[in-house]
């Protein structure tokens, strides 16, 4: 029995010999996670020697563990990015960003470690990463106000607004940061990264309609009815597992085009109700129309592929459609607060509604 230790240990030191030298030639940087999961291999093959029974299935199960955490680790510190061409088809989103993309990191943990690394999503990443954490704290500023300040009943109304901006924002955040992680995670959280566009722009839609259409209760109430079905097809197209394909790219772009520009009706019965002129000259008009524009714009952009279109190779990494679009929106979102700010200072600076309350007639 001393003999057959001996021979083990002396298999063990040389296996470790082996594999620590193997180890150093190869870069990464969490060597003391590498060395925690070599140590844990030779105590697993000593623990089988040293036992009198030794389960040859059990000891073969958990070095195979053992080698397959070594392997994910080095794999986890050791990647780089690469070009397009040697991308998966199912990460191939963008053929005029030529350098620095991901390569599939099947790994949650790796995913999330690549936010500070520099690649094609990076800027994706953090435009909607910090817009994110910024509406985070502009929606709890706001609720925290006390009610002689601010009544709870606008807080409620604002409150649509800001779970749609930031649920839209954090499904951005999270689509571009686990999009390489397998084909069935980049599935799924592109399809919540669509269904989040869509609550932004429902959530935009009612704070400008409750107050456009304050002392009207009739159209407010149709004009939110159809806001909810139009919201509720977005998402319901937005779940079909093809709506995410590249060569579906205008689709994309048509369908949140259209529902955004559905505000259209209603914005111009608003005008037409309250007066061209005065809603203009008290800035409320103006705001949507601003934010209009910037959502039309960032949208055209990221249809387009423009300006990497127009300079393959050029943009891999900064000033790319996508980073565009994403501040854009962003841009387009702090407009329409402000917006909306100003429709609710002009709502309680006049008081109550001077126009009688109108039943809803079919």
């Amino acid at each position: 029995m001393a003999q057959s230790r001996a021979e083990f240990d002396a298999v063990i030191n040389v296996s470790g010999t082996q594999e620590s030298e193997s180890i150093e030639q190869e870069p990464y940087e969490d060597s003391n996670e590498l060395k925690s999961s070599e140590i844990n291999m030779t105590e697993v093959l000593k623990a089988g020697v040293l036992s009198d029974e030794i389960d040859l299935g059990a000891l073969a199960h958990n070095a195979a563990e053992q080698a397959e955490e070594f392997v994910r680790k080095v794999w986890e510190a050791s990647w780089k990015v690469c070009h397009y061409r040697n991308l998966p088809k199912w990460l191939q989103d963008n053929d005029f960003l030529h350098r620095g993309h991901r390569p599939p990191l099947p790994s949650f943990r790796a995913c999330f470690k690549s936010i500070f690394r520099v690649h094609t999503e990076t800027g994706n990443i953090w435009t909607h990463l910090l817009g994110c954490i910024a509406f985070i704290g502009v929606a709890l500023y706001f609720v925290s106000r006390p009610t002689v300040e601010i009544q709870f009943q606008e807080k409620l109304v604002f409150g649509t607004f800001f779970m749609g901006a930031i649920i839209c924002l954090g499904f951005s955040f999270a689509f571009h940061t686990l999009s390489c992680h397998s084909v069935e995670i980049g599935r799924l959280f592109s399809k919540l990264d669509y269904c989040g566009i869509a609550l932004l722009i429902m959530g935009s839609f009612v704070p400008w309609l409750y107050y456009g259409f304050y002392c009207h209760y009739q159209p407010k109430v149709i004009y939110l009815s159809v806001v909810c079905v139009l919201g509720c097809l977005s998402i319901i197209v937005s779940l079909w597992d093809k709506f995410s394909e590249p060569a579906l790219r205008p689709l994309r772009a048509g369908v949140f085009m259209s529902f955004g520009l559905s505000g259209v009706i209603p914005a111009i019965h608003y005008s037409i109700m309250e007066g061209w002129l005065s809603q203009i000259s008290r800035a409320s008009l103006g705001w949507l129309i601003l934010m209009g524009l910037l959502y039309i714009l960032g949208a055209l952009l990221y249809a387009l592929r423009v300006p990497e279109r127009w300079f393959p190779g050029k943009f891999d990494i900064w000033f790319q459609s996508h980073q565009i679009f994403h501040v854009l929106v962003i841009a387009a979102a702090f407009v329409h607060y402000h917006g909306i700010s100003e429709m609710a200072m002009y709502r309680v600076t006049v008081g109550e509604c001077t126009v009688p309350i109108e039943p809803i007639t079919f």
